[in-house]
């Protein structure tokens, strides 16, 4: 069967938009400036900064207002009970796992925080299986994120396709296992000269319709 590899956070997932929620509730809770929420965000820069970092910088500005440990549970939690699966999206996967795809998320982070999120959007309904970085003990870009990916349900990495939101991380690990690749710009311009991805699509619905070759539903 074709594999289809996607990307979670900010992929088939809001995260950022999730996680600004978290950040206004943790905020508003400990009395901390509403206006700290540019910042945190900044500071998270989209999920990439690690954990450690993040809670070492939130710890030197709010010290006084919140323990380490309260800092540590609020980025344990993070956005993984607020995130949801946008109706697009479910729709184009489930014509693609109809269509006879292999559907399977690649994703970095957590594996406790990575399922949370896999299955309070309810993709673990649709989706063939997941493969989170902490659990194969190698991050995006590297092969071996992919290969497990194609292991864990039976298929090859031959005529694969590649979705998600990154370049570094997406489309450059595509472009390292000679796989076939869409970015989801969300409107953004493609800047990296190394390497280009086979596709560009503006929102997660639209480049699984262009890899399955299925026109995406007029509405």
């Amino acid at each position: 069967m074709p594999l289809l590899m996607l990307d979670l956070d900010n992929t088939l997932v809001d995260r950022d938009a999730a996680f600004r929620e978290a950040v206004r509730e943790f905020l508003a809770a400990h009395g901390l400036p509403a206006g700290d929420l540019a910042w945190l965000m900044t500071a998270d820069a989209s999920g990439y900064t690690p954990r450690p970092d993040l809670a070492r910088t939130m710890t030197e500005r709010y010290g006084r207002a919140v323990t380490d440990a309260v800092v540590r549970r609020f980025l344990d939690r993070g956005a993984g009970d607020r995130v949801t699966l946008a109706e697009p999206t479910r729709d184009a996967l489930t014509v693609a796992v109809a269509a006879g795809w292999r559907c399977v998320i690649v994703t970095n982070g957590r594996t406790a925080q990575q399922e949370l999120k896999i299955r309070t959007a309810g993709l673990d309904t649709i989706v063939h299986g997941w493969v989170i970085s902490e659990s194969v003990g190698h991050r995006k870009p590297a092969p071996e994120v992919f290969q497990a990916a194609a292991a864990s349900v039976g298929e090859s990495l031959r005529s694969s396709w590649v979705v998600g939101d990154s370049a570094h991380a997406d489309i450059g690990g595509a472009t390292g296992i000679d796989a076939r690749s869409v970015w989801v710009s969300a409107g953004r311009p493609w800047t990296e000269p190394a390497f280009r991805p086979t596709h560009i699509a503006v929102d997660t619905a639209s480049a699984i319709h262009h890899v399955i070759g299925v026109p995406r539903p007029a509405r």
